[in-house]
């Protein structure tokens, strides 16, 4: 791979494919150029076969990378150490090269709960999830998080539950999984996250009561409105924007990088969010 950037740059940049439609770049740039940090931060199209080359052969200019599915998954073997949540969810979303050391995080919980939580949604006592991959796994504990003590899993194929809900028990949450069907039923629930793709058509309509009760946080933020929020937003139900998780996950990846706690605040944190959320 040609290296054009210099030796004693900064280097950070998102992995995986495709890659080229991320919003990480400049959501990072953003952060770095407020924080007065001279940093480089890419977007590297990469797959799956070519990560564990690519993660060793960093230099020390490197700081870290930041990791789109299905890498999150992928990267755990090659890592030193983990933190909770990624141990948790079974993905880590950003690896921080220090010391010598491959250190991951997964941010994506942290930025779930913190856009509900812009939202004015801080509480949930049942949720229902939508979806049954790495964003579900984090989803899931981020109800958990809020209070949730009630999942409605809704899947295309209820016979591939059992990853999540094992990990709902681990949780202590009470957990069923039923075909997608079940959202035109469902109405008894606070929060409704959807981790599905950006256009897919889940070929059910969710619920007059439901969309009128729950909040909708929809992951996915290209193409917006994805077809379940557009039913949502319809109905006059309420919708967090996919950008939500997207901003404040990569706020606590900024943390990490500058500091290596996902819990340290950042200098003047209010106007490096700020700067981000107008990147997007």
């Amino acid at each position: 791979m040609s290296d054009p950037v210099a030796r004693d740059a900064t280097r950070l940049a998102v992995l995986g494919s495709p890659i080229a439609h991320s919003k990480s770049p400049a959501l990072h740039r953003a952060a770095y150029e407020r924080l007065g940090l001279d940093w480089t931060y890419d977007a590297v199209e990469l797959g799956r076969g070519e990560l564990a080359e690519f993660v060793a052969s960093r230099d020390e200019t490197w700081r870290g990378v930041s990791l789109t599915m299905p890498l999150k998954q992928d990267v755990l073997p090659l890592l030193d150490e983990v933190d909770e949540l990624a141990v948790l969810t079974g993905a880590a979303n950003t690896v921080r090269f220090a010391d010598g050391a491959r250190l991951g995080f997964n941010t994506d919980v942290g930025g779930i709960v913190r856009a509900l939580g812009e939202a004015g949604l801080e509480r949930v006592r049942t949720g229902v999830l939508i979806g049954g991959g790495a964003t579900a796994a984090s989803a899931l504990v981020a109800m958990a998080q809020l209070g949730a003590t009630n999942v409605h899993l809704l899947l295309r194929r209820p016979e591939a539950a059992e990853p999540i809900i094992a990990l709902g028990r681990r949780l202590g949450l009470a957990i069923v999984a039923s075909p997608l069907a079940e959202l035109a039923r469902l109405d008894d629930a606070e929060l409704v996250v959807s981790t599905v793709p950006g256009g897919t058509e889940l070929d059910v309509a969710a619920s007059e009561a439901l969309m009128r009760r729950a909040t909708l946080l929809d992951v996915a933020y290209s193409p917006w409105p994805t077809p379940l929020a557009a039913q949502w937003l319809a109905a006059g139900g309420t919708v967090v924007h996919g950008h939500g998780m997207l901003l404040h996950q990569a706020l606590l990846q900024v943390r990490i990088f500058v500091a290596g706690d996902p819990f340290a605040a950042l200098p003047d944190e209010a106007a490096v969010l700020d700067v981000m959320r107008r990147s997007l």
